[in-house]
């Protein structure tokens, strides 16, 4: 089986959910297995939150013009993607390939970009750091560094776990601005399932 879709969604935590049952629903009608189904709807919601959180500057919405009076919001937006982000998976025969992008300030230039395999195809020799966006002065629970070293530590989780959950991981950034998480895994059928065809 072979399909492919593709979603812009708003910078707002309600985009998390509805991308996941996007997925499952698409993994349920193609007859995936649901432990598979399951991991990679985990890793999707991981990459989109982390979008919804870092895809953009503070204010972005506002800025390009997507907001429309108050709480009332403007679609599609009139001024750019810096309100959005998008997701896109693709259904290939035996893999699913699972693609995160947003408009915001990109992983760090000073750490080196990398591809992550899932820890069972990794090099020995190669760190196993997670990438991990920089935390803004204004992220966190509390002020002071306090504040900053629990920010820093609660930073770069979900992007270590959609390493664990996905076989093959690849994080950078887009020409211009903006990240991009890429995943994929390979699929079991449940029985009597699609998948052959």
């Amino acid at each position: 089986m072979s399909m492919w879709w593709s979603l812009h969604l708003r910078r707002e935590a309600a985009s998390v959910p509805l991308a996941r049952r996007f997925l499952l629903g698409t993994m349920e009608t193609a007859g995936v297995d649901p432990d598979i189904s399951y991991d990679l709807s985990v890793a999707l919601s991981e990459a989109c939150a982390n979008a919804v959180e870092h895809g953009g500057a503070p204010g972005d919405a506002e800025a390009a013009g997507d907001v429309v009076g108050p709480g009332r919001a403007e679609y599609p937006p009139t001024g750019g993607d810096c309100g959005q982000y998008r997701v896109t998976a693709y259904l290939d025969g035996e893999k699913c390939r699972i693609e995160v992008a947003d408009s915001g300030p990109g992983f760090p230039a000073r750490r080196k970009l990398r591809t992550a395999a899932h820890p069972s195809h990794r090099n020995p020799s190669e760190p196993q750091q997670p990438m991990v966006r920089t935390p803004s002065a204004h992220a966190g629970g509390g002020g002071g560094a306090a504040g900053h070293l629990s920010a820093m530590a609660e930073s770069g989780r979900g992007l270590g776990l959609i390493e664990e959950l996905a076989d093959h991981v690849h994080f950078g950034n887009r020409p211009g601005r903006g990240a991009v998480v890429s995943f994929d895994k390979v699929l079991r059928w449940r029985e009597g399932g699609g998948g052959e065809g």
